[in-house]
């Protein structure tokens, strides 16, 4: 078993738009990417419990051509809400590190 962050060659969160954040996880080699797409250990059931949104809100896309996983959740509230912490949204992949992959 291998931490997500030890595979990813980019792992990384940002703002996807003033109500969203998306995730990159990004492989330098396709055996990489399939190895984590295939045990589908990435999975909407995960995201909602490590960021507590619900599933529907979750949109997660495979780019097999570009060996990425891209992850698209709702923020908590608007970028730049007086209690926004993080305006960018960069801080928000801490969650994901560590997720174990066989």
């Amino acid at each position: 078993m291998d931490n997500l962050v030890d595979l990813a060659n980019i792992l990384r969160s940002k703002n996807a738009s003033p109500l969203n954040i998306t995730f990159d996880i990004i492989f330098s080699d396709k055996e990489t990417f399939n190895r984590v797409k295939n045990s589908k250990i990435i999975n909407k059931k995960l995201i909602s419990k490590l960021y507590r949104v619900a599933e529907e809100d979750i949109l997660i896309l495979e780019f097999g051509v570009v060996n990425a996983i891209k992850i698209t959740i709702p923020r908590k509230c608007t970028s730049g809400d007086i209690i926004d912490t993080d305006i960018y949204g960069c801080q928000q992949h801490g969650p994901l590190l560590t997720i174990k992959i066989p």
